[in-house]
Formats: structure tokens, C-alpha cells, sequence
């Protein structure tokens, strides 16, 4: 049988292979808050947010907002401290929807952040209804400073999906929105969420083949996560969650369908604990990583791009 090709000690493309290759060392990402709202939640769209999203705005691990930019890299960077000797940082705006304000505001905190000295990225979650013309060209003078990754939080490409969990834009909104930040030459990194309510491995997949099939850098693979006080806890009895068997599973084949050129930044995620309602079996993330690379090692069965002739 042939050796499994590998990038570093993963099976896969990973971020941190990537980060190392590119910039030399082991590179962090801190997690900031911009002190912005979503669409979903402001009433323009609903006031609810997406049915998973928890009352962060999945910045649950990110500094206060009243913190100055600065204020929240410096304590960011004292969390991490401990994991990091190289000092090179990614300045993540994680929380909400980090491009929905003022395009003069956010040229502040994205100048603010990618001025200093630690700072070699910006990555910027978002969503693909809020980059109107004047954002797309900030977005295009920082990325001419610092390397920019703008993460779109697609989930699904299922419009029946998207309708049941709120996510409140069409597919072809997030093509366009592709497109517009691919022509500039930014970064663009899709989240996908697997095990959304009644979805099947066979509608998680075609939402891997359609996202594959446009002009992206990288995704993300992200358990479905319930977390008390959001809409989603009250549909956990109608609806079949993962078991860590059908997780690895499912995130095995889907990483065989990725292109090799497309980053691989997340197989799964954690919840804030104190949150989590289910799958309880994912509080335990290094066990799930520790499972899935076992995996990986043991599927006789495991074909095609991961291994070399």
C-alpha cells in the first residue's frame, strides 16, 4: 500500500502548514471585537440571528468591545502567549458581522489593527450582503499593506436550509460576493457548517462540490454546535445530531472532495462549555482531532488524492 501523502503531520492542507509556509512560523490568530451588530439581529433582516448563533455572535472568545483595538491585542496576545514564540499575529474580527458599519469606521479598526507591529493579516468574518463598493475597495488598499482573508459564513448551499436556519441571503448573492473579493485578490475562506437540521452526507457534499467549484483560498468545517438561548436548542428533539462516528465520517469524505490547492483551516470547533447542549461528545475537541487523524490512518478503504503513487 502506498505512504499517505502528507502536509506536515496532517492528511490534509492545513492552515498552520499554510501560515508556516508563508510566513516563516507559527502563526496565532487573536480574536477581536469590532464592536458591530448583523442584519439578522438589528431588524433590517430579523432580530433573532441565525438559530445557532449564540448571543456573541460566535465571538464568545473575543475581548469587550469598549476595549480599544490595541487594548484587545495586547490581552489577546497574553492568553496565547504561552503556545507562541514567533510574535507574528492574524487580527480576526470574529464577532457579528465585521464589515457591517461605516466604511469610515472601518477603516479605523482595520488601520488601527493592521499597523501594528505584530500584526502580519487580517482576517475579517462577514457576511456576503454587507461588502458594497466602498468596502470592497478598503478591502482592496488594506490588502495592499498586509495580507487580507475575508471568511464568508455560508453554511449551506441549500435554500431550504438557509431559509430554516435565517441565514437571510440567497446562493447567488454569495457567488457575486466571490467573485467581487476574488477579482481584488483577497483571501476568501467559506464556512460550512455540517450536520444543519435534516441535512444528509449526500447535501453536505454538494454543498462542498458547489463551494469548491468557485474561485475560494480556504474552508472551514464546522460541527453544528447547540448552545442554550438560541432557536436551535428548541429544534434539538426533531432533528438527528452527529454522533462522533458519522462526524468523522462525513469530515473524511468531505476533505477527499476538496481540491488539494484549497486550505483546510477547521475539521470541527469548540463552543463556549458553559453553552454546549450537544453533541456533549465535541467539548472534548482535541479528542475529536485525535480521532479523526486516527482515522485517517486506519480507513483501509481511503483512496485517491492523499495518496502518493
Amino acid at each position: 500500500m502506498s505512504q499517505p501523502k502528507t502536509w506536515a503531520d496532517k492528511r490534509y492542507y492545513s492552515l498552520n502548514y499554510y501560515l508556516k509556509k508563508h510566513f516563516g512560523n507559527k502563526v496565532y490568530k487573536l480574536s477581536l471585537n469590532g464592536g458591530m451588530t448583523c442584519p439578522n439581529r438589528d431588524g433590517t433582516l430579523g432580530s433573532s440571528g441565525c438559530i445557532f448563533c449564540s448571543e456573541g455572535g460566535s465571538g464568545d472568545f473575543s475581548s469587550p468591545a469598549t476595549l480599544s483595538i490595541t487594548d484587545q491585542i495586547t490581552a489577546a496576545k497574553l492568553k496565547v502567549k504561552q503556545k507562541i514564540s514567533s510574535n507574528q499575529y492574524i487580527a480576526y474580527f470574529q464577532a457579528f458581522t465585521n464589515t457591517y458599519a461605516d466604511v469610515n469606521y472601518l477603516r479605523k479598526i482595520y488601520y488601527e489593527a493592521i499597523s501594528h507591529p505584530d500584526i502580519i493579516a487580517l482576517s475579517i468574518a462577514t457576511r456576503p450582503d454587507c461588502l458594497d463598493d466602498d468596502i470592497i475597495e478598503l478591502l482592496n488598499e488594506l490588502n495592499q499593506i498586509k495580507p487580507v482573508f475575508i471568511e464568508l459564513g455560508l453554511q449551506t448551499v441549500s435554500e431550504k436550509t438557509a431559509t430554516l436556519i435565517r441565514r437571510g441571503y440567497s446562493l447567488s448573492c454569495f457567488k457575486n460576493a466571490v467573485y467581487k473579493l476574488h477579482e481584488i485578490g483577497i483571501e476568501i475562506v467559506v464556512h460550512v457548517i455540517l450536520g444543519l437540521p435534516f441535512e444528509t452526507k449526500e447535501d453536505m457534499l454538494h454543498t462542498i462540490s458547489v463551494v469548491c467549484s468557485l474561485p475560494i483560498n480556504g474552508i472551514k468545517l464546522q460541527l453544528l454546535h447547540i448552545l442554550k438561548n438560541t432557536d436551535l436548542a428548541l429544534l434539538m428533539n426533531t432533528f438527528h445530531i452527529l454522533t462522533l462516528e458519522e462526524y468523522i465520517d462525513i469530515v473524511i469524505t468531505c476533505i477527499e472532495h476538496i481540491p488539494e490547492h484549497i486550505v483546510i483551516h477547521r475539521i470541527t470547533g469548540d463552543g463556549p462549555k458553559q453553552l454546549l447542549l450537544a453533541p456533549l461528545w465535541s467539548s472534548n475537541k482535541k479528542n475529536v482531532l485525535n480521532q479523526i487523524n486516527k482515522a485517517f490512518l486506519t480507513k483501509d478503504t481511503w483512496q485517491g488524492k492523499y495518496y502518493q503513487p
